[in-house]
C-alpha cells in the first residue's frame, strides 16, 4: 500500500485530509507537538500549527517538519487553506527547495477545490459557492493576499505556475498528461489546476498519481479524497466503527467567528438538551480568577453528569482577529478540568481542537469516518479512545453541529449512528 505524508497548516485540514485515506481503508493519523505516528500507519498528517505565522516563520516550520518527516518512499501532499488563509505560497515555497537540496525536485499540483463545500477554481481563480472569493465575507474576515488568483498568490512567492483550464482537464487523459509532462520538461515550479466538481479533482488524480515521485500535491480534502480513492491498496467503504463504553457528557466547543459555526451553534441550542456556556472574551484576556474558575467547574460539572456542554467564545464588535490565538489557548486552560471529564469532543476551529487536546496530553487522533465532507471522526491516542469530531469554522451548515452530537452519542451508545 502507497504511504503518504501529508503536511498541514491546522489541525482540522490535517483530518479532512487524513480522513479520505481512512475511508479508502488506509490507516491515517493525524499527529502534533509531541505525538508520534505507529508503524501500522500508512497515511501520516502532520500538523504544522502554522496558520497565523508570518511568512518567513510559517516557512521555517514546514522545513523543519519535513525534514524530521519526510520519507522517499512516502507521496507528498500539502494541505493549504481552501480560501487562502495562512501563507501557503511560502510554505510551498519552502516545501520544494527542501525536496530539491535532497535531489528530489517537484512539480507542484496546485487544486485548493473542494467542491462539496462550495469551494471551486475556474480560471485559475478561486471560487465560493459561485462567486469570486474576494467578494465573499470570508475574504473580508480573513485574507492574507491581495488576490485569489493563484498564479499570482505563487509569483509573489518566487513560484513560477502554468494552468491547466477545465476545458483541457475535461478533454480527455492526453491534454492534462501533455501539460504536465511539459512543466516537468521545463522545469516549472507548480501547475495550477481547475476544479468545479469531484470528477474533477478525480480527473486530476489520475493524471497526476503515475508521477507520484515527481509531484507535490497542493490542496484540500477534496483533493485528497480523490487521490484517496484513485490510490491502489484501498477500499471503497470505511471500515467498521469500534464499540466505545459510555463514560462523560460531550464537550462542544466553538471557537470560530465564522458565520456557519455561529449559525449552527444557535441552532442546537434552541433544538435544546445542551448546557450553554459563553465565555466572554475579557475573561479569558483576564486570566485564572474566582468567575474563571467557576466556569471550568460548572462545565466539568456538567459532562461528570454525562450531560453535554456547548462551549462558545463570544464575539465582540471590535475584536482584533490577531488575539485569537491567545483567547484560544486561554479558553483551553479553561477547559482543562471539562477535558478530563468528556467523553467526547467537538471542536470548530483548528487551533481550538488542538489547544483542548494539547492542554490534555494528546498528540494524536486516529481517523476513522466523516460526518459529512470536511467534518471528520477520530479517536484520540494516549487516552482510551475518546472521539473527536473538528470542522473548520467555514464549513458545514446550520446542522452540522446536531449531526456530530448524534455521530459522537451513537458511537459512545454502540448503535447504529446513522
Amino acid at each position: 500500500m502507497q504511504r503518504w505524508l501529508i503536511l498541514a497548516d491546522d489541525l482540522t485540514g490535517a483530518n479532512d485530509c487524513a480522513v479520505a485515506f481512512a475511508r479508502h481503508g488506509h490507516a491515517a493519523a493525524v499527529v502534533w507537538g509531541n505525538g508520534a505516528a505507529e508503524p501500522g500507519d500508512s497515511v501520516v498528517a502532520v500538523d504544522a500549527d502554522s496558520r497565523r505565522l508570518p511568512p518567513d516563520a510559517a516557512a521555517a516550520r514546514h522545513r523543519a517538519l519535513l525534514e524530521a518527516w519526510r520519507s522517499p518512499g512516502a507521496a507528498l501532499f500539502k494541505k493549504i487553506d481552501s480560501t487562502l488563509r495562512g501563507q501557503p505560497a511560502a510554505e510551498l515555497a519552502e516545501t520544494l527547495a527542501v525536496l530539491r537540496e535532497a535531489g528530489q525536485p517537484a512539480l507542484a499540483i496546485v487544486a485548493p477545490a473542494f467542491p462539496a463545500t462550495g469551494r471551486t477554481t475556474e480560471g485559475g481563480h478561486v471560487r465560493l459557492n459561485g462567486d469570486p472569493l474576494e467578494a465573499t465575507p470570508l475574504w473580508a474576515r480573513d485574507h492574507t493576499y491581495p488576490t485569489a488568483e493563484l498564479s499570482a498568490v505563487l509569483a509573489a512567492a518566487g513560484l513560477d505556475a502554468g494552468h491547466l483550464p477545465l476545458e483541457a482537464l475535461r478533454a480527455g487523459d492526453a491534454p492534462p498528461a501533455a501539460a504536465l509532462r511539459g512543466a516537468l520538461a521545463a522545469g516549472t515550479a507548480a501547475m495550477v489546476c481547475d476544479a468545479a466538481t469531484a470528477e474533477d479533482l478525480a480527473a486530476i488524480a489520475r493524471a497526476t498519481l503515475p508521477l507520484w515521485r515527481r509531484v507535490v500535491w497542493v490542496g484540500t480534502g477534496g483533493l485528497a479524497a480523490a487521490l484517496a480513492a484513485a490510490a491502489p491498496g484501498g477500499r471503497a467503504e470505511p471500515p467498521p466503527l469500534p464499540s466505545l463504553p459510555a463514560s462523560g457528557g460531550l464537550l462542544l466547543v466553538v471557537g470560530s467567528v465564522a458565520e456557519a459555526s455561529r449559525a449552527a451553534a444557535e441552532r442546537l441550542l434552541r433544538a435544546g438538551g445542551v448546557h450553554f456556556f459563553p465565555i466572554a472574551p475579557a475573561l479569558l484576556r483576564a486570566g485564572p480568577g474566582a468567575e474563571w474558575h467557576a466556569a471550568a467547574e460548572a462545565i466539568a460539572g456538567v459532562l461528570a453528569r454525562g450531560e453535554d456542554a456547548l462551549v462558545t467564545i463570544g464575539t465582540e464588535p471590535a475584536a482584533d482577529l490577531r488575539q485569537g490565538a491567545a483567547l484560544t489557548e486561554a479558553l483551553a486552560m479553561l477547559l482543562r478540568p471539562a477535558g478530563r471529564r468528556m467523553g467526547g469532543l467537538f471542536a470548530t476551529g483548528g487551533e481550538t481542537a488542538r489547544a483542548v487536546l494539547a492542554g490534555l496530553g494528546i498528540g494524536s487522533i486516529r481517523l476513522l469516518d466523516e460526518v459529512e465532507p470536511g467534518v471528520p471522526l477520530g479517536l484520540t491516542r494516549g487516552r482510551a479512545g475518546v472521539p473527536v469530531v473538528t470542522k473548520a469554522g467555514a464549513f458545514g451548515n446550520m446542522d452540522t453541529i446536531g449531526r456530530a452530537r448524534d455521530r459522537m452519542r451513537a458511537l459512545l451508545q454502540g448503535r447504529d449512528p446513522e
